[in-house]
């Protein structure tokens, strides 16, 4: 079962009243279990839309989307919610860490919402710290932390609880390009080795020569599926 199903999904967006933008349309796309995919195209494309409607951030203007088989159409907002705790991992430009907890809480977040006990958490996030080469960094606070070390704290947090996809929309945006390739090289890596399923935009050719797959939009349209 794929892991991720969009059937026919368009987006669009009312500006000013009366004048519409269509930033998806008819968009067909699936994405099987312990893929490592890009979604590629130039500003304005609609990656970020497309990411934000997997991701349960955002509802089509039509079409549909499943996530391990269940349709978000229809979903209440609580159930949408807990489909993001326990089944999608993200990864965010800004890294969205909270800036008064240490790494190690920061990784722990989801694992807390889902009320993992705190001996098995801290077990889990400290194992996965010691994977990721960020060990020393338990207890650092996110302004005590590089760009880059803040991006990995990010990728611990988002596949801690183990989620069915790790979505992640431009992740070394914000970062040089030896951090960025390590960040990548870590999240291949964790893809190989684990089967952690990711789906990340980029238009940064180095994070696209890492993808096995790379899928590009233009104009909100798929114009090509690329496997390697």
């Amino acid at each position: 079962m794929s892991v991720v199903r969009v059937e026919n999904v368009t987006k669009s967006y009312a500006e000013r009243g009366a004048v519409t933008t269509a930033a998806l349309r008819g968009v067909d796309l699936s994405v099987e279990p312990g893929e490592f995919m890009a979604i590629a195209g130039p500003s304005g494309s609609g990656k970020t839309t497309l990411l934000n409607l997997i991701g349960a951030l955002d509802a089509p203007t039509s079409g549909e989307v499943f996530i391990d088989g269940t349709s978000l159409c229809g979903l209440s907002p609580l159930a949408l919610a807990d489909l993001r705790r326990d089944r999608i991992g993200f990864v965010f430009q800004a890294y969205n860490l909270i800036p008064v907890l240490s790494a190690a809480e920061n990784a722990e977040y989801v694992l807390q919402l889902q009320r993992v006990p705190r001996a098995q958490r801290r077990a889990r996030v400290a194992a996965l710290f010691a994977k990721l080469g960020l060990a020393t960094m338990m207890d650092k606070r996110p302004p005590k932390m590089s760009g880059g070390e803040q991006q990995r704290v990010a990728v611990a947090r988002a596949i801690a609880a183990e989620p069915a996809v790790v979505l992640a929309d431009e992740p070394t945006a914000n970062l040089d390009q030896a951090a960025g390739r390590a960040l990548v090289e870590m999240m291949h890596e964790l893809n190989r080795e684990r089967g952690v399923t990711f789906v990340f935009s980029t238009h940064d050719p180095m994070v696209l020569a890492q993808a096995d797959r790379v899928v590009r939009l233009v104009d909100g349209k798929v114009a090509a599926d690329e496997r390697k």
